[in-house]
């Protein structure tokens, strides 16, 4: 695959706060990335480096093969989705997107009012006036319209009903079958996204803990449920990321897979093997993930 975007040695600090902690991954060409982690972990920061609104403090960025600051040939074919974009006093969401359709040339204007009627957007009242569900429709619906050939969704769905949720996940995955693209989608209801993404990027602490393809990560852990000394055998030596008993019974969740044999001795022990949900895995690894500097403080509410 094709990389459009290669992180390398990337840093950022806000005085004595470590940010991004010598971040290096790659982003393949038309893929759906699940850009995941805490809050405060670091995402919105290395988000808003790699679209050129930050500055890093050390390490390189490139996007399309170019430095993206100052670069109209590489922000053009960029759109950032971000949850606290701002907007002009007396703007509505028609404004909004007529602004978006002459910035972005593959603009579809069809697939824009597709869109308004889906979310039953008010586009004549002032966005300012707009509920945070709203709100949020407007940036999902310029990350869709604008079909750039990278989009970042920086949390853009935050007072999205469940509806309009799902929506969103169903407009998405329609149109990237027939436009594909590059999107990196931020957020916390990892359940909820799990089977929009092909691949994993956790960040936890300012750190890459995580980048995997979605497949391998559900395959990274397993769980054992059953007698405590009958658990104990199969997770000698492995790394568990976490535990849990009640009287007699324990859970517990290791990284790693057991083999036919062990599976087929675990069952005969009485032993049940629960499968471990991407939300789960991740949960689990960020809890236990190497301490670093917490990441900056305007991330901390996000």
């Amino acid at each position: 695959m094709t990389a459009v975007i290669e992180v390398r040695n990337l840093t950022k600090r806000y005085r004595d706060t470590l940010a991004l902690d010598d971040v290096s991954f790659d982003i393949e060409r038309d893929t759906i990335y699940g850009f995941l982690g805490r809050n405060g972990a670091g995402k919105t920061t290395a988000m808003s480096i790699l679209t050129a609104q930050n500055f890093a403090t050390s390490g390189t960025v490139r996007v399309f093969g170019e430095h993206p600051y100052e670069n109209a040939r590489v922000l053009s074919r960029l759109c950032f989705v971000r949850e606290s974009q701002k907007y002009p006093d007396d703007a509505t969401p028609l404004h909004a997107f007529a602004a978006a359709r002459l910035f972005f040339p593959n603009w579809d204007q069809d697939f824009a009012n597709a869109l308004i009627a889906d979310f039953q957007l008010p586009v004549k009242t002032r966005i300012k006036k707009l509920s945070r569900g709203q709100l949020s429709a407007v940036g999902v619906i310029i990350g869709l319209a604008a079909r750039a050939e990278v989009t970042f969704f920086d949390e853009p769905y935050l007072g999205l009903d469940a509806v309009a949720r799902q929506i969103f996940y169903d407009r998405l995955l329609a149109d990237y079958a027939e436009h594909p693209r590059t999107v990196l989608l931020s957020s916390h209801l990892i359940d909820e996204v799990a089977n929009l993404i092909e691949r994993v990027l956790v960040i936890d602490q300012g750190r890459i803990v995580m980048d995997e393809t979605t497949e391998d990560a559900r395959d990274k852990a397993t769980n054992l449920v059953g007698d405590a000394e009958a658990v104990e055998p199969f997770i000698s030596g492995r790394e568990v990321i976490h535990r849990e008993s009640l009287g007699r019974v324990t859970s517990v969740t290791f990284l790693g897979a057991l083999s036919a044999a062990e599976r087929a001795e675990a069952q005969a022990a009485g032993l049940d093997l629960a499968p471990v949900s991407l939300q789960q895995l991740i949960v689990r690894s960020t809890q236990h993930s190497p301490a670093s500097a917490p990441a900056s403080t305007e991330e901390v509410a996000r």
